[in-house]
């Protein structure tokens, strides 16, 4: 028996980026075109996908201020309040509904309220409760009933808040590689570099686990857009793309780990060039070979949250 693969997505449209002192004017110029080709493609592929959306996205309509959210008004200064339109980038009911619309069985999950950080220092238990209660209140408006949780910029923290508002799972940290490492001389950093170019060192196969609060961490393996631009075109001269040499690695060794998942992660407006629907789509194709060749899973976060839970309920029982 294969392990399996997930695919989840932080689906924020501008709120990803609503803190920062700049947008990236790429990213923030049409990402519902990016989403649209993901959904066309996962409908191609058959492969199910967990969204993690911005609950912000499925208001219909705000006063841009948000008073009665203890982060302060301050934190929505960039929100242009207002209603729902075909072309906003901070509400969108019927993009997130088009998600459960698909022919392909996604799974709609939650990315915080607004992308407050979890992990920040100066993110209290209030501010984690209101992000919570809120996008969650926001997604049942429109018939979602979120399960899993993606932290904003991956900075996990507040995780009984998570199990105390009715959420199953989260993305867990990434384990540890040699870019996470310490700065290391200019030749050592080449050779890793090209290392992962040439897919010699795959991503990371993890194991989904129970935590302390009853919630199932599924850790990240691979952030899919790790490599573009430059270094991207650089490293392709290797070989191809690397990202996808990195995936076509990570399903081989998913072969022989049947309880190993290969978590695979983007942000819809990671997509702004055709490149990167190429990189997209290679890795869409390679995955559905993997499944109608050697029987590999492809689950949602929420899925394999289930089955973790039930494998140790059945343990538990045992005793």
């Amino acid at each position: 028996m294969a392990g399996t693969v997930v695919i989840s997505l932080d689906a924020e449209l501008s709120w990803g980026f609503h803190d920062q002192p700049t947008m990236p004017a790429d990213r923030v110029a049409n990402p519902r075109a990016a989403w649209a080709f993901l959904l066309r493609l996962f409908d191609e592929y058959e492969i199910p996908a967990t969204w993690a959306v911005v609950g912000h996205l499925c208001l219909a309509s705000c006063d841009g201020e948000h008073a009665d959210h203890p982060a302060g008004t301050d934190w929505f200064a960039r929100d242009p309040g207002g209603h729902a339109t075909p072309r906003s980038a901070w509400f969108a009911p019927e993009l997130v509904e088009t998600i459960g619309n698909r022919a392909v069985d996604h799974e709609i999950g939650l990315h915080a309220f607004s992308h407050v950080e979890f992990g920040a220092a100066e993110t209290s238990r209030a501010v984690a409760d209101a992000e919570l209660r809120q996008g969650l209140a926001a997604a049942t408006a429109i018939d979602a009933s979120p399960s899993s949780f993606v932290f904003p910029r991956n900075n996990v923290g507040h995780r009984d808040r998570l199990a105390a508002h009715g959420l199953t799972c989260y993305r867990g940290r990434q384990p540890r590689r040699w870019y996470d490492l310490p700065p290391l001389p200019a030749v050592d950093t080449a050779g890793k570099l090209a290392t992962f170019a040439l897919g010699l060192s795959g991503p990371p196969i993890v194991e989904p686990r129970v935590d302390e609060h009853g919630l199932v961490n599924i850790p990240a393996s691979l952030f899919l857009f790790s490599f573009g631009g430059r270094p991207r075109d650089m490293l392709a001269t290797l070989g191809g793309d690397p990202v996808v040499r990195q995936v076509e690695r990570g399903l081989a060794a998913l072969r022989t780990r049947p309880d190993g998942v290969l978590h695979l992660w983007l942000h819809p407006n990671n997509i702004t060039t055709q490149q990167d629907r190429i990189r997209m789509s290679e890795i869409a194709s390679l995955i559905a070979d993997y499944r109608e060749e050697y029987g590999i899973g492809v689950e949602t976060m929420g899925a394999v949250a289930d089955r973790v839970s039930q494998d140790v309920n059945l343990t538990a029982s045992s005793y």
